[in-house]
């Protein structure tokens, strides 16, 4: 399986947002209920917020036969803003590899800690690679409570 690289462009929108709403309804159905998941994936019709990530962030697509199956951002050299793999490719080492790109263009930035706001469904992952929970954060979307977890790494 060669997975390619790639960094995104606006032409790439459309199916982010596809594998941002598979993700979260078919991997976190475990860990949020579906008032959460549909409040969560109401996210995804704010175009502007999703074209000022496009724009003004690193976004890093993997690429498998011309059909993306994860993606990561880093905003601000030290952020991850998004960090979502398609849900037919978990536990394929696709996540390691998209977070390794991002802690070396974060480096790039002469960055030393690394943060997330990462769910309560990612938060192992990103316990093993080194992250820790600084706080659970409680937030709230159409009215109902999304519960996930600031984090940090130092690079």
């Amino acid at each position: 399986m060669e997975i390619n690289f790639r960094k995104a462009t606006i032409s790439d929108l459309k199916e982010m947002q596809e594998l941002y709403i598979e993700t979260i309804h078919h991997i976190c159905k475990n860990d949020y209920n579906p008032p959460q998941i549909e409040a969560w994936i109401s996210g995804v019709h704010n175009t502007d917020r999703w074209l000022e990530v496009i724009n003004t962030q690193f976004v890093l697509l993997a690429i498998l036969e011309h059909k993306i199956i994860g993606f990561g951002t880093l905003k601000d050299g030290n952020y991850i803003d998004f960090f979502y793999i398609h849900k037919d490719f978990q536990r394929q080492g696709i996540a390691d590899k998209i977070l390794t790109e991002l802690e070396i263009e974060a480096q790039k930035h002469h960055t030393k800690t690394l943060a997330s706001d990462i769910s309560i469904t990612a938060k192992p992952f990103f316990e093993k690679k080194g992250f820790r929970a600084i706080a659970e954060q409680k937030n709230i979307r159409l009215g109902v409570e999304l519960i996930n977890y600031k984090m940090e790494k130092d690079l």
